[in-house]
């Protein structure tokens, strides 16, 4: 046919959000209150959600039951065989070409074969079960990527991270030139803005060693927004500098700095917190709280940047002590 195929923006009309329940806890303190702290955040999200917007949840068939208790009724549940919650990296990437949906299948390792925590097996064809499920045309990918990996425009911008698409983990033998013809192809997109370096508790235990959703994305065809770590004695102080001065010299676009939340550790090490990873839904943008002073003032940021859309908050602190935020956990299909 005629056309190509694009990634439709995150804020453009959804059809349902896809989740997929976090089954095993594997926090560094994994007792049964964590377990069901765990439980409790990936519900409240998808309860929030659905009350703007169909959702499915896949889940094994050995935790509908303890799914179904913590889900509101209107969450529907789609039996799969699955490793992990972070959907947005193993499920599908929509795509459109006029009309027909297809799903964009990457080569997903366990965020670069960490295998001293992730597996990845059955996560692994969670894309291509999705894309049947719902009908779309689906595409294999031979790079190795995540949907967190990315961030469009709609408008023909994808963001990207050296240590992500180019780290030795994931795509070894692939050039620059090379990934962004991939991307490219996929994606419909014919500009790649590259940061070289994602959070530095990214790269710790649970971390998926740079990915652009918790670093920055866009709010519009024309506005980025990026974390902006404003305390000199978080590491991440240098990294959000070098962030805002790459957006700058890439040009074209207005950037929007939210102000990390003020909380600097918890018992690990630097937080990752980031008001950036969250999810625009119809009608709605559910944002990460961490019961933090910041929390107000990112909403407020929001409110400004995403007009008519409700900004609700939902503690993402158990996201955060296993490695993602509330963007992670959610894959949108667009309408």
């Amino acid at each position: 046919m005629t056309g190509k195929w694009v990634m439709p923006a995150e804020w453009q009309p959804h059809e349902r959000t896809w989740m997929a329940w976090m089954e095993e806890d594997y926090s560094h303190e994994s007792t049964p209150e964590s377990t069901h702290l765990m439980h409790q955040t990936w519900a409240k999200v998808a309860n929030e959600i659905v009350r703007y917007e169909p959702v499915t949840m896949l889940v094994s068939a050995a935790h509908e039951a303890e799914a179904r208790r913590y889900l509101a009724p209107q969450v529907e549940l789609l039996i799969a065989t699955i490793d992990d919650g972070w959907l947005r990296d193993s499920g599908p990437t929509f795509v459109k070409n006029g009309e027909i949906l297809g799903a964009v299948d990457w080569t997903f390792n366990g965020w670069g074969n960490q295998g001293n925590w992730a597996s990845w097996d059955n996560d692994d064809a969670l894309a291509s079960l999705v894309a049947g499920e719902v009908g779309a045309e689906s595409f294999r990918s031979t790079l190795v990527n995540e949907g967190g990996g990315i961030h469009v425009n709609g408008a023909g911008t994808v963001m990207l991270t050296e240590t992500v698409q180019l780290g030795r983990a994931r795509n070894p033998d692939w050039t620059r030139k090379e990934v962004e013809a991939e991307i490219h192809e996929r994606l419909g997109t014919n500009r790649a803005i590259w940061i070289r370096r994602g959070l530095t508790r990214d790269y710790e235990d649970f971390g998926t060693q740079g990915h652009i959703d918790i670093v920055a994305c866009f709010a519009d065809e024309n506005t980025i927004l990026y974390h902006d770590q404003q305390n000199p004695e978080h590491p991440d102080f240098s990294v959000s500098h070098e962030v805002k001065r790459t957006l700058q010299e890439a040009g074209g676009f207005k950037l929007v700095g939210v102000p990390a939340p003020t909380k600097l550790r918890d018992a690990h090490g630097v937080v990752d917190y980031s008001y950036i990873n969250h999810y625009i839904c119809n009608g709605a943008v559910i944002l990460c709280a961490f019961d933090d002073p910041n929390d107000e003032v990112a909403r407020g940021i929001l409110e400004g940047v995403y007009p008519g859309r409700e900004i609700v908050l939902v503690d993402a602190r158990e996201l955060f002590a296993r490695g993602g935020g509330i963007h992670c956990i959610t894959q949108q299909q667009p309408r």
